[in-house]
């Protein structure tokens, strides 16, 4: 009977010891949190949690999501992948993704590295997702053409009057001051905070912003720029200010030093 005991005790202990891991793969970053902060509290560096969620920042923001360990694969988004694809490879839902790489939305780049969690969170696939046709899938999902860049988004045909096209736009407008970078600029390897290879998509619309104003992910529309995305930070970026990203240096010469509304969707 002691034996048995003891036995159960082991049992208990293992199980409380594993549940005590799981959770502490993912956590969520509450406001004045730094990576150095995260690290302390669970016994790593880092530069692990850099690897680990493939950042090429240390700046974080309140709600994004980090993995602390436990990370099953990196997918690098190839042509024609969809999250939806991924994520039947993988097991896991176009949320789990989306929740995993702080997507907004279900766009992806070609070239771009994909967080694949290890763990109990990641919900199977139904079978009757699995029984959806070719031609459904590809009305549901967004698929990554071979375009120039590769990142598609559609856009609707613009006005030749810029004014109206600006009140149409649904949602909060700010009031920032705008300057443009190039990548040899920005003197590094062309990879945005939120994984984006701007050598590889030389003509995207994308500002750098700071997290705590506008959302990394955000689709916004940039006075005198047009239709962007948040997908970068940077250390001088604080409050009321974003670098818009240009191809050349003569477009970011050209460009300045603006005021400008920024419209976010």
């Amino acid at each position: 009977m002691k034996k048995i005991v003891i036995a159960l005790a082991l049992i208990i202990f293992s199980f409380i010891a594993w549940s005590s891991k799981v959770s502490a793969e993912e956590i969520t970053v509450h406001k004045g949190e730094t990576l150095w902060d995260i690290a302390q509290a669970h016994n790593i560096t880092v530069e692990e949690l850099i690897e680990t969620n493939n950042l090429t920042t240390t700046v974080i923001y309140p709600d994004q999501v980090i993995l602390t360990k436990n990370i099953t694969n990196k997918h690098i988004v190839e042509k024609g992948d969809t999250l939806w694809d991924i994520g039947k490879e993988y097991s896991v839902t176009v949320e789990n993704l989306q929740d995993w790489n702080n997507l907004t939305t279900e766009l992806i780049v070609i070239g771009q590295h994909l967080l694949i969690h290890k763990g109990n969170n990641a919900e199977e696939i139904s079978l009757e997702a699995e029984s959806v046709d070719s031609q459904d899938k590809e009305i549901a999902a967004t698929t990554i053409q071979e375009t120039d860049p590769p990142l598609v988004i559609v856009e609707e045909e613009q006005p030749t009057n810029e004014a109206v096209e600006e009140e149409s736009i649904a949602g909060h407008t700010i009031t920032v001051t705008a300057t443009a970078y190039t990548v040899q600029s920005a003197g590094g390897s062309g990879i945005t905070a939120t994984g984006i290879n701007l050598n590889q998509n030389p003509n995207i619309k994308l500002i750098a912003v700071d997290p705590n104003v506008i959302p990394l992910g955000t689709e916004v529309y940039v006075e005198g720029y047009g239709h962007a995305i948040a997908g970068d930070t940077g250390g001088a970026i604080r409050g009321n200010k974003i670098d818009i990203y240009v191809p050349t240096s003569n477009e970011a010469f050209d460009w300045g030093v603006r005021t400008v509304n920024v419209t976010i969707k």
